[in-house]
């Protein structure tokens, strides 16, 4: 009995995560890289261009510290699945030289909040082959150090760090002013990012008490 309740709890996780990706196309955010200097209301806005050559634009910005001691990012990314704006919030916590994901809320339009169990968020990386949740806090400690050299932006120019990770041959742009991350460019084999304005004053966009994501699946297979 115990086994069939396992099977069944993990039959419906993964049904819970292909109906979110099926309603909200992207489910991860997009992996920043740089060093991790969370300013309570500031953030970036950043367009990125895939391997594909397809470009999108998402905004990042941490918009409030947790009673933890841990800080909410927050992405907003245009979705042509959702039609419209996804704002997506993260709890991050610092662990060691990780910054870990302790949960997960977003939004799409016309739609309650909610949130992914960690059960979850364990299943749709092991269903993306990626299993960790965690990033490094400080990129640095595994690239190589290009110098300094000033970088041309739609917000402006920048006199940047230039890193070159030693794993991803990814090329980032570091610069101390922008938050969270750092970031002012990054180029690697699946990419590229570009900073496009610096956010201040940022607020989350997402509204109203976040329902489970079980239970929303539980209502639809109930209807």
């Amino acid at each position: 009995m115990k086994r069939i309740v396992l099977v069944v709890a993990g039959v419906l996780t993964l049904a819970a995560v292909n109906l979110a990706k099926a309603q909200f196309g992207m489910m991860r955010p997009p992996e920043v890289r740089g060093v991790f200097n969370p300013v309570v209301g500031s953030g970036a806005s950043y367009e990125m261009i895939d391997k594909d050559k397809k470009k999108s634009q998402f905004d990042i910005a941490i918009v409030e510290k947790d009673p933890s001691g841990g800080y909410w990012m927050e992405y907003s990314i245009v979705s042509p699945e959702a039609k419209g704006t996804v704002h997506m919030k993260t709890l991050i916590a610092r662990q060691g030289n990780d910054a870990i994901m302790q949960r997960m809320i977003f939004q799409t339009p016309g739609q309650p909040p909610m949130e992914f169990s960690q059960t979850m968020r364990a299943m749709q990386g092991q269903h993306s082959g990626k299993a960790s949740e965690g990033q490094k806090l400080d990129y640095r400690a595994e690239a190589e150090n290009l110098g300094t050299e000033p970088v041309t932006t739609p917000a402006g120019i920048f006199a940047c760090q230039h890193w070159r990770t030693t794993k991803e041959h990814t090329d980032i742009w570091l610069n101390d002013k922008v938050t969270p991350w750092g970031l002012v460019k990054m180029s690697g084999p699946e990419g590229s990012f570009t900073l496009q304005r610096i956010i201040t004053n940022a607020k989350s966009q997402i509204t109203g008490t976040p329902v489970s994501m079980e239970e929303m699946l539980r209502q639809e297979m109930g209807r």
